[in-house]
């Protein structure tokens, strides 16, 4: 597809401009809830911020762009979706629910 823009005013640019910005804002949007939908509130979940350690938490709220992740230790984390990977229970032989096992997820 060819746009030619060379015959456009400026004032024809600068409106062109936010149009593109707003669309590639929507597209970006609809993207990260797609994300999201991955997850429910409840979910055991597992992040690695810069600089620390893995961090093992619960999804408690989806926010515009990111999600509420509580953490073991009682952090609060506002962490994009992308960064998520679900947690599963594993049971034991004797039927139990065992050790929380990261599913890794490459996207």
């Amino acid at each position: 597809m060819k746009i030619d823009i060379d015959q456009l005013t400026e004032e024809e640019l600068i409106e062109l401009n936010h149009r593109i910005v707003e669309r590639l804002k929507f597209i970006e949007s609809f993207r990260v809830h797609n994300e999201m939908m991955e997850f429910t509130p409840g979910e055991k979940v597992s992040f690695e911020p810069p600089g620390k350690g893995r961090q093992i938490g619960t999804l408690v709220k989806f926010n515009k762009k990111t999600v509420t992740v509580i953490t073991e230790s009682g952090q609060k984390w506002n962490v994009s979706p992308h960064l998520l990977s679900k947690l599963k229970k594993v049971k034991s032989k004797k039927g139990k629910s065992g050790k929380l096992v990261e599913l890794h997820e490459q996207k």
